[in-house]
């Protein structure tokens, strides 16, 4: 008796692979890059979208811990969208408000009851506004989260330390999460 698959000749494998290759590449021309150069049906391209958002300063009272994450968040999204530089003509205003942060437990030590491993977590809201209309095309909101370990009860700072780099790599998937955001609407309208 023939076992399953005996029966395939060489050549019609041979079919089989170049049949799909021949479709890969029909179809290779459907994908790009998202923050590539090809123009947009506008005849900009999502890159040049990206460079053309202001981004205001965002709201924090001096002093408290949300003013720095509100810099170091500004700083992230001017460098996401325009590598750090203000545009110059800018069509759309990113406002980023109510940025909160806090600490959650992950792991607690069952001998001496510490934390062993604590979680940084950042959330913010943001809406684009179209400056020549003043309509607000896009309301939002996102979150970033990072865990950091606990060194010991000893080491306060490298424990402060660890925390506040949490915090930043929190900071720094907010700016992201705000770029995708942004760059969806700039393709999809939506």
């Amino acid at each position: 008796p023939m076992r399953r698959g005996e029966g395939i000749g060489i050549p019609k494998q041979l079919f089989r692979v170049a049949f799909v290759l021949g479709l890969g590449a029909l179809t290779a021309a459907c994908f790009q890059p998202v923050y590539g150069n090809q123009p947009l049906g506008a005849g900009n391209s999502v890159r040049d979208k990206l460079a053309a958002v202001d981004v205001a300063q965002i709201p924090a009272p001096n002093g408290h811990p949300e003013s720095r994450l509100a810099v170091e968040l500004r700083n992230d999204l001017m460098s996401e969208f325009n590598n750090g530089a203000a545009p110059g003509a800018p069509l759309y205003r990113l406002q980023v408000s109510g940025i909160n942060s806090g600490i959650q437990t992950v792991i607690v030590d069952v001998a001496s009851g510490r934390p062993d491993t604590q979680m940084s977590a950042v959330n913010v809201s943001f809406t684009l506004t179209e400056i020549a209309t003043g309509k607000v095309v896009l309301n939002s909101s996102t979150f970033g989260r990072a865990s950091f370990d606990i060194p010991g009860s000893a080491q306060r700072f490298a424990q402060q330390r660890a925390w506040l780099n949490a915090e930043d790599r929190a900071v720094s998937m907010i700016a992201d999460n705000i770029r995708n955001r942004l760059a969806s609407y700039f393709v999809a309208g939506t």
